[in-house]
């Protein structure tokens, strides 16, 4: 049977995938290039999304790994998970925004939920996600994650990550526990 899903290569990033990365995240979030999937920020965030230091940084981290996905050779979709303890946080998400809305994302962070849990035995995994992204945020309540309504301040003035268009914007934690029914 061969479907998307097993056609999907997971790997561990290395230094020589960084601009890759950078390329995919940019154009998952940010720019024209964005608005061809549904992920797209760019009505209110412009600039940059990441940067090469930003992404060698996780991909260097000992406690971090920054999963690419690729399909047939090329690379589709990225995602970092870190140990944090007794939880995992899932972060840099990004799939190509032609292949969005067909399942791939679905089913790639169930595959990082997996990972996690076996890698480092973690009982729960962590993100934030921008709070005015209503749509994104219930993407992620249809796979499991509740939101726990603490946020934290976007970091305005911080050009790494991207120039504000509006005046709102927080990061909100959602969490989803990874501890497997008896």
């Amino acid at each position: 049977m061969d479907t998307a899903a097993s056609r999907l290569t997971y790997r561990d990033a290395t230094d020589a995938d960084v601009d890759a990365i950078v390329a995919l995240v940019e154009s998952a979030y940010r720019g024209e290039s964005s608005r061809a999937g549904w992920t797209t920020e760019a009505d209110i965030l412009q600039g940059q999304r990441t940067d090469p230091e930003g992404v060698l940084e996780v991909v260097k981290s000992p406690d971090s790994r920054l999963l690419t996905v690729e399909r047939d050779g090329v690379l589709v979709a990225c995602c970092q998970l870190e140990h944090r303890g007794a939880y995992a946080y899932f972060g840099m998400f990004a799939v190509s925004p032609a292949l969005q809305g067909g399942g791939l994302g679905k089913t790639i962070i169930a595959e990082a939920e997996r990972r996690a849990r076996e890698t480092w035995d973690v009982t729960e995994m962590h993100m934030t996600v921008i709070s005015v992204r209503e749509d994104l945020i219930a993407w992620y309540e249809r796979r499991g994650y509740r939101r726990t309504g603490e946020t934290t301040p976007f970091p305005y003035g911080d050009e790494r990550f991207g120039i504000p268009q509006r005046d709102d914007l927080r990061f909100e934690l959602l969490v989803k526990s990874l501890v497997r029914p008896a």
